[in-house]
Formats: C-alpha cells, structure tokens, sequence
C-alpha cells in the first residue's frame, strides 16, 4: 500500500486549505486512517482519525470545530479540510494507515505513511 499526499502550502491564518491522501496498491482495507503532524523541533502529534468501517470520526482537541476529516471509497481517499487555520499549525502533515484497531492517536501503531506536505500558515 502507498500513500500520497498532498495539498499543502501557504496560507494565511484565518484561511483555510485541503488535504488529500490517496492510497494505492493491493485492496485497501484499512481499520483507520489518520491524519498527524510534525512542526520542527516537535514530536509527531495526532491531528484526526477516520474509522474506515463505521466512518467514525476523531480530532485531536487542538483542531476539533476547525478540522473534517472525511473520506471518498471509491477512490480509496482521505480528505482533511483545514478551517480558521492559525500559526500554531504550521507542520508537516503525515497521513497514515493501519490494519488493526486500537488507539487511533498513537502514531506507532500506523504502519503505512505518506511522504508529508508542508502547511505554512503565516500570521
């Protein structure tokens, strides 16, 4: 399986941006998909979660009211539409996936990473 993301940029606080992860390779089934980021000098932190099975949903308490993460099956693709964007998220975003349940916030247990797309928000 193969993630690729994309969608970031720059933009300036209070705006607002679209990341996608499409997945590819042999059938895509995953328990979650997730979405996490890393600003420098900082350790991986979960953003949101996608429960593939029930389309249940999961935000970190930092982006919730201001983040959707929401998904397309037929394309095997995870969107997370980013609102009211600030400073302070300003990271490298890595979307995941992983096979097995559990806790969806902990990065360790995501055995299939995209590349990571830079969001600058400029304030």
């Amino acid at each position: 399986v193969q993630l690729q993301a994309s969608g970031g940029g720059l933009v300036q606080a209070g705006g607002y941006l679209r990341l996608s992860c499409a997945a590819s390779g042999r059938t895509f089934s995953p328990y979650f998909m997730g979405w996490f980021r890393q600003a420098p000098g900082k350790e991986r932190e979960f953003v949101s979660a996608f429960r593939w099975g029930s389309g249940s949903t999961y935000y970190a308490d930092s982006v919730k009211d201001r983040f959707i993460i929401s998904r397309d099956s037929a394309k095997n693709t995870v969107y997370l539409q980013m609102n009211s964007l600030k400073p302070e998220d300003t990271a490298v975003y890595y979307c995941a996936a992983r096979s097995g349940s559990g806790y969806y916030f902990d990065y360790q247990k995501y055995g299939y990473w995209g590349q990571g797309t830079q969001l600058t928000v400029s304030s």
